[in-house]
């Protein structure tokens, strides 16, 4: 026979695309081609691929080869076709049956001595082969845990091709003396980004998160508001002098979240597999990812992009967590204002000329700002060094748009000495006793939202809200005064419902009152860019 075919998948952003991999031999000049918009490392199988077939005992055949990758029009990247090209020529060389491998999807990369090499994005393309119909899938061992979180596919852990064609032949399987299992490594677009802190999967497979709430002292405010924040999927935003606290706080919140459930955990297990960043041997993220760039990471590292199709950015990685972004006003304007459409989407639409793609990006955003460029402004005016027009434009690097989203903001002032001395005789409480009343109102939110797709206050329509949740002329009497000075607009309206809604499942109530509300319009507190610095003739 000189035709056969086999599956594979091609990776667009997080959604998988199943490939036919076609080969055919015919008479002629030895030759090697590769169609079907094939990128570098595609057309450089040419070479692994038959590598891996000579060092693996087997022919290569000395005729005119052609591998077609089909749909031809979906654009083809990385080195995970290797083991099905080389199984399609196989079989096209009548070294394996056409059956054995017509339902069966290969997804990996060869070395040159024929083992199989791990590569990122597996949990994503074995999701694709499911919704496919494939029963079955081959993969490097490497990977074989990360496949088998994907129920009703059989994984075919693959050591090397010449194992792979012993266990299709029916054959012994051959010897082979044990292998270092390399694991797919980062992508190298993420290299502006803190490894460490992009999930907390790394430190849960460490030992867990470690750190608790009871080390934070003082800070009452925060706190609650943290805690909001948790309960009801709330943005963010602490404002304050340098020491007070705010990155003590904001690396406390994911240990508050409650776990990911088996949906979300296979959503934000797919976006770490295609960005590399599976710890070995723990491939389910089961908690909140936690991401924390540097101020200077570029656009695409935030919300996704780079050279050819769009990959993942750090809001993608921090899907159904928590992005921190510390001294906020030190990013680009540029990169703060490109979250707005994610915080209101739940997605990241990226277009480019190789084509658009929508990365899921519904994550919890957490700002942390000094008060100015030296960070010593208060309202009573301590040291600052600023002038009036250096703070003035330090605050406008957060615009009013990007705040209008954000529904809990806090001022973080220094600790006080008392509140330090007093930890020791009077521990703060814990992140335990925070998280199981978190998991009590996110469950009691659950329930009312039985019927609807979303199950956090922070997601709900402000339709919805007013519509089939509404509350009563009293509870919204400081609401509706506020708008009517022109301090809260619709959609801050939207915010504050929201929030309040998450206050009275915190509190056990079955419907927000008037207090509720009030503790979210005095957390929502006014525009960071609307405080004025002193005057320094004073």
């Amino acid at each position: 026979m000189a035709f056969a075919r086999t599956g594979s998948v091609a990776l667009l952003g997080v959604d998988g695309v199943v490939v036919e991999v076609q080969a055919d031999i015919e008479p002629g000049l030895a030759a090697f081609t590769i169609v079907g918009l094939p990128d570098k490392a595609i057309s450089e199988s040419r070479d692994r691929v038959r590598a891996a077939v000579v060092n693996s005992g087997e022919k290569w055949p000395l005729r005119k080869l052609t591998v077609g990758l089909s749909p031809a029009s979906v654009p083809k990247s990385g080195s995970g076709f290797d083991l099905a090209i080389a199984c399609a020529v196989l079989a096209a060389c009548e070294r394996l049956k056409p059956e054995s491998i017509e339902r069966l999807l290969l997804v990996g990369e060869l070395g040159l001595d024929g083992r199989a090499r791990p590569v990122r994005g597996v949990l994503p393309a074995v999701l694709a082969a499911a919704d496919a119909g494939y029963a079955k899938v081959a993969v490097a061992q490497a990977t074989a845990a990360e496949a088998a979180l994907v129920p009703g596919v059989e994984v075919l852990p693959v050591r090397s091709l010449r194992q792979l064609i012993a266990l299709l032949c029916g054959e012994p399987e051959p010897e082979e003396p044990p292998d270092q299992l390399f694991g797919a490594g980062p992508d190298p677009a993420l290299a502006g980004l803190s490894l460490p802190g992009l999930g907390v999967h790394r430190a849960e497979a460490a030992g867990g998160w470690r750190k608790d709430l009871a080390d934070v002292a003082g800070q009452c405010e925060a706190r609650h508001a943290l805690e909001l924040a948790a309960a009801g999927g709330h943005h963010l935003f602490l404002k304050g002098p340098p020491g007070a606290g705010k990155t003590m706080l904001a690396e406390r919140l994911p240990g508050i979240l409650p776990p990911l459930d088996r949906k979300e955990a296979l959503e934000v297990t797919a976006i770490h597999s295609i960005a590399g960043l599976l710890p070995p041997g723990r491939p389910l993220v089961q908690r909140p990812p936690y991401c924390a760039p540097h101020h200077s990471t570029t656009m695409p590292a935030i919300v996704g992009g780079g050279s050819g199709l769009p990959r993942p950015g750090a809001a993608s990685l921090a899907h159904r967590g928590v992005l921190f972004l510390d001294e906020a006003p030190e990013f680009s304007v540029r990169v703060l204002d490109a979250l707005r459409q994610p915080l209101e989407a739940g997605e990241v639409l990226v277009a480019r000329s190789a084509g658009s793609l929508r990365l899921p990006a519904r994550f919890l955003l957490l700002l942390a700002a000094n008060p100015c460029p030296c960070g010593r402004w208060s309202r009573r005016g301590d040291a600052c060094e600023c002038t009036p027009t250096m703070v003035t434009r330090y605050q406008a690097r957060l615009s009013g748009p990007l705040l209008d989203r954000v529904d809990l903001r806090v001022e973080v002032d220094a600790v006080s000495r008392t509140a330090l001395l007093r930890q020791r005789d009077a521990p703060a409480e814990s992140s335990a006793a925070v998280a199981a009343r978190v998991l009590a109102a996110r469950e009691r939110a659950a329930a009312r939202y039985a019927e609807a797709p979303w199950r956090l206050n922070g997601e709900v329509p402000g339709h919805e809200l007013r519509t089939r949740h509404p509350l009563g002329p009293e509870a919204l009497r400081d609401a509706e005064r506020e708008m009517e000075r022109g301090f809260l607009t619709a959609r801050g309206l939207d915010r504050v419902l929201r929030v309040a809604w998450t206050a009275a499942d915190l509190a056990g109530s079955d419907r927000p009152h008037r207090e509720h509300v009030r503790t979210a319009l005095a957390l929502r507190g006014t525009a960071f860019r609307s405080a004025q610095p002193p005057d320094p003739t004073f």
